[in-house]
């Protein structure tokens, strides 16, 4: 991996936290010209540091206030079911996160929707319907304490 200096580190930063700010924005806060901090994004583009741009919504606007984590158990372990619990879990649009898990559960799946009953039809229409699943353990968020979308750079 391509070591970053402390330029690129700071532009990392300033980009995680308005990546709105243009390159001459930029430029003012790390005292270069706009040509150097526009190879340095481009260079942290290509080399895969920066994945992508994007909007931040307030999921309470959009009308999905109910945040569940979903932890789900396989009853057969193989490449193929494994395979295509993911490949079926990717195709449901109320799940934003899904992580492949070491340990009691199999999968963490981070669901947003827009109410408890909402919540309940995607259990039974959708998830359910996904062969091989053994066990569905629901956790219902009460209060979001903290959620940064940034990685700490150091």
């Amino acid at each position: 991996m391509e070591q970053l200096d402390e330029i690129d580190k700071k532009l990392l930063r300033l980009l995680q936290e308005d990546a709105k700010l243009t390159t001459k924005e930029l430029a003012a806060q790390l005292s270069l010209t706009l040509s150097p901090v526009y190879e340095r994004i481009k260079r942290l583009e290509n080399l895969g540091f920066i994945k992508q741009y994007v909007a931040v919504l307030d999921k309470n606007l959009l009308g999905q206030p109910i945040t569940t984590f979903c932890q789900v158990s396989m009853r057969y372990h193989d490449k193929a079911f494994i395979d295509k619990f993911e490949e079926e879990i990717k195709k449901l649009e109320e799940v934003q996160e899904c992580y492949h898990m070491a340990g009691q559960v199999d999968f963490l799946l981070k669901i947003h929707v827009s109410s408890l009953e909402r919540y309940h039809n995607f259990v039974k229409y959708k998830l359910s319907e996904i062969e091989n699943i053994g066990t569905l353990n629901s956790t219902f968020v009460l209060k979001e304490i903290k959620h940064d979308l940034g990685y700490p750079i150091h």
